[in-house]
Formats: C-alpha cells, sequence, structure tokens
C-alpha cells in the first residue's frame, strides 16, 4: 500500500472524540493538507467512548467510521498488533496508535508522519523518534499549520462551525470562543489576530 508523498497523521480517538475537531482535521485532509491514518482499533475505541460519553446511538457513529472509512480508503493500516513490540516506553493502552505510525512508516511514502493526540504524555518522544514519527498535539499542529494555510485554515472553521450549528449540532456561538471551547487556544489566537491584522 502506497500513497503520494505529503504528511501523514494518525488521529488517536481522543481527537475523533471532538465533534469539531474531527470534522475539520478530516476536510482538511481531504483538501489534501495531509494524509489521515488509523486503524480499526482506534475506529473502535472513538465509537465506544463516544457513545458512552455524548449518548449517541451506536448506529450513528457506525456509520460515520463507515463514512470515513469510505472517503479515505488508505487510512487504515490494518492489523498493526507486530510493531507494537518495537515500543517499549509508549503507554500500553496507547501503543496501537503508535504502532499505526509505525505501519505507515512502512507501508506508505509518506512523509513526515506524526502521531495526534491530546494525549502527548502516555507516548515516549524518543521512542517515537527512533521509529522515525513525531507528536503532537491537535491545538499545536494547527496553529503551526496557520502561517502558511491561514486563509484555508480560516474556510474549513468557519464552514465547520456552521455545519455543526445548522445541523443542531452546536448553538450559534462566534468563532473563538467555540474553538477554545475545544481546547484550541492557540488556534483561537491565530483566528483572533487575523481578525486585526
Amino acid at each position: 500500500m502506497t500513497t503520494e508523498s505529503r504528511p501523514a497523521l494518525v488521529l488517536d480517538a481522543c481527537v475523533m472524540m471532538s465533534g469539531l475537531l474531527r470534522p475539520l482535521l478530516l476536510d482538511l485532509a481531504a483538501a489534501g493538507l495531509f494524509a489521515p491514518l488509523w486503524t480499526y482499533k482506534i475506529g473502535q475505541e472513538w465509537q465506544r467512548n463516544a457513545a458512552r460519553l455524548w449518548d449517541i446511538e451506536p448506529h450513528v457513529l457506525e456509520t460515520e467510521w463507515s463514512r470515513m472509512q469510505e472517503r479515505f480508503p488508505l487510512a487504515d493500516m490494518g492489523d498493526v498488533t507486530e510493531h507494537e513490540a518495537s515500543l517499549k516506553h509508549t503507554d500500553k493502552k496507547d501503543k496501537h496508535v503508535a504502532a499505526a505510525g509505525v505501519a505507515a512508516v512502512v507501508k506508505t511514502d509518506c512523509s513526515p508522519i506524526s502521531v495526534v493526540t491530546w494525549n502527548t504524555k502516555d507516548f515516549s518522544r524518543s521512542e517515537l523518534r527512533r521509529q522515525q514519527l513525531g507528536l503532537i498535539d491537535p491545538d499545536r499542529l494547527l496553529s503551526q499549520w496557520w502561517p502558511t494555510h491561514e486563509q484555508l485554515l480560516r474556510h474549513h472553521i468557519e464552514a465547520t462551525i456552521q455545519a455543526l450549528v445548522d445541523t443542531g449540532r452546536r448553538q450559534p456561538e462566534a468563532t473563538i470562543p467555540m474553538l477554545k471551547r475545544d481546547r484550541l487556544f492557540r488556534l483561537a489566537g491565530c483566528y483572533d489576530r487575523s481578525l486585526t491584522a
């Protein structure tokens, strides 16, 4: 399995939990900014946690997962168990996430490849570096993209928020408070400064 050479990001289940961040990142991937990566196990973890925390019917999440798989047919790294053994210093419950990145190094032409997670402390940066992987949280990632992709990010931020409001999944709210509600503080700062530039 190969993909065109571009950055790739393993999306941890905790990143998928956000109703704002998940569609925003997927739309940015569809726009060509990066290639998304995941595994069946990551998808199951997201669906299980979302159903428990947000009281969403499982079939709704299963449908969304199927759409994600169809939209990004090269994203699923398959069974990555064999790669977990090389990860000695990553938290046991998160080894499968890092292993998806290791599998991508082997299977794809993407570069660089990073794990995107809110739980960065559960991963060993030095261990991931040895596996040719980066580690970053979503807020830092998006704010790092801002200087070179401001128009693209602004468009998709505003479109994602509007879609959430239109479908009744979020109440109408200004963009900056909504970004902060999702812990995207750096990104909110970039957006705010752009309004006064």
